[in-house]
């Protein structure tokens, strides 16, 4: 009779040939299955995108790591670009004054 294997069996033994480096066939061996039977198996984790990444969990809080610095950095461009706007109309506005100075000590400033 044949032995069957549970998704997370198969899951453990693909593990040890993909991040083990054990061959498939010493593991074929080992678990007294066919070659093509773990092939199969690894051609059906790889279609059915069950892989996940080794380091979901740190891929994860990398992500909300960047996320984060996303925010800040656009915070900082917004606090920056509220600046910018503040100085261009209070340059705006000095040189208002100033032209209409000038005008004035020029003597143009006629109605």
């Amino acid at each position: 009779m044949k032995k069957r294997y549970s998704s997370e069996e198969k899951t453990r033994i693909l593990k040890e040939h993909l991040e083990g480096g054990i061959s498939i066939s010493d593991l074929a061996e080992k678990y007294g299955v066919h070659v093509n039977v773990i092939y199969s198996w690894k051609k059906s984790l790889f279609e059915q995108n069950v892989v996940r990444q080794p380091n979901a969990k740190a891929v994860e809080r990398s992500l909300t790591v960047k996320d984060t610095k996303i925010q800040e950095l656009e915070a900082k461009l917004k606090q920056r670009e509220e600046l910018i706007a503040e100085l261009l109309t209070e340059n705006i506005d000095l040189k208002k004054k100033g032209f209409g100075q000038i005008l004035i000590k020029s003597g143009l400033n006629r109605k």
